[in-house]
């Protein structure tokens, strides 16, 4: 079912006064049982990266970096088996792998004597059993499977949800017997910015004319349509007219030719 703007208003209200844990998404969907689980999850994931981009430079000045890092081991001291680092990460209202990379980062930069690399950060969230610090690696791996919105396993999750629903498009087109090139046929031709498909022939779709199709398997708020179009949607019109974005959409009005569509 569709979501109207007043709808939507109430769910984001109701967020902002939860936790970004799986019983806030419990008592969400008890809330408003009417809307579809993967609706309620994706608004709030976006509603939660919201709150974080609004809180994210008080979390990294040396002050806080140092005093999480502090708490980290006063906590591990009197019990390395407890969730030190996930807990710590819910009292300060901060996402657990966010907080789990502050403090590896800290951690690393004590015990090389050097700034470690994004890389090998990145290699031992997704992989914690690198950790060298068998109190820590746990520590993490704990804020990792903990965290709904940020992480290496989200990371999988939404990549995972992405290609699903090309691959659902993909077969949409061929069912109607749709003549279409693919994003990797695009950039094997050498294209840089290529939406999902490009159909040879265009289609009409409620009245207007489809030249091609970028599929988002993402609730599309104000704010993300805005940043879809600056990022991708206008250089796709400039090039190659229309667009079709199919998404779970909130109703909104544009003056840029793009039709918004949910499947």
């Amino acid at each position: 079912m569709k979501l109207t703007k007043a709808q939507y208003d109430e769910i984001a209200q109701f967020l902002g006064h939860v936790q970004p844990t799986r019983q806030s998404l419990r008592k969400l969907k008890e809330k408003f049982p009417s809307q579809s689980q993967s609706t309620l999850l994706s608004i709030f994931s976006q509603e939660y990266q919201k709150q974080i981009k609004r809180t994210h430079a008080k979390h990294h000045t040396a002050e806080a970096i140092e005093a999480y890092y502090q708490r980290y081991l006063n906590g591990v001291m009197k019990n390395a088996a407890a969730p030190v680092l996930l807990e710590l990460a819910n009292e300060v209202d901060f996402a657990p792998s966010l907080m789990a990379r502050i403090v590896l980062e800290r951690f690393l930069q004590e015990k090389e004597q050097a700034i470690p690399s994004k890389t090998l950060i990145n290699s031992m969230l997704r992989d914690p059993s690198r950790i060298p610090d068998g109190v820590l690696a746990n520590q993490v791996y704990q804020c990792t499977v903990n965290d709904c919105c940020y992480g290496p396993l989200v990371d999988c999750i939404k990549h995972a949800i992405g290609h699903e629903h090309e691959v659902l498009l993909r077969e949409i087109l061929l069912e109607k017997n749709l003549s279409f090139i693919a994003e990797d046929q695009l950039r094997a031709k050498g294209y840089d910015k290529t939406p999902d498909f490009i159909l040879e022939v265009p289609v009409a779709v409620e009245g207007h004319i489809i030249h091609w199709i970028e599929s988002k398997a993402s609730f599309g708020d104000e704010s993300s349509h805005q940043a879809y179009l600056q990022d991708q949607f206008w250089s796709y019109w400039n090039s190659l007219c229309k667009d079709l974005s199919s998404e779970n959409q909130l109703p909104s009005q544009f003056t840029a030719p793009v039709c918004l569509l949910s499947y």
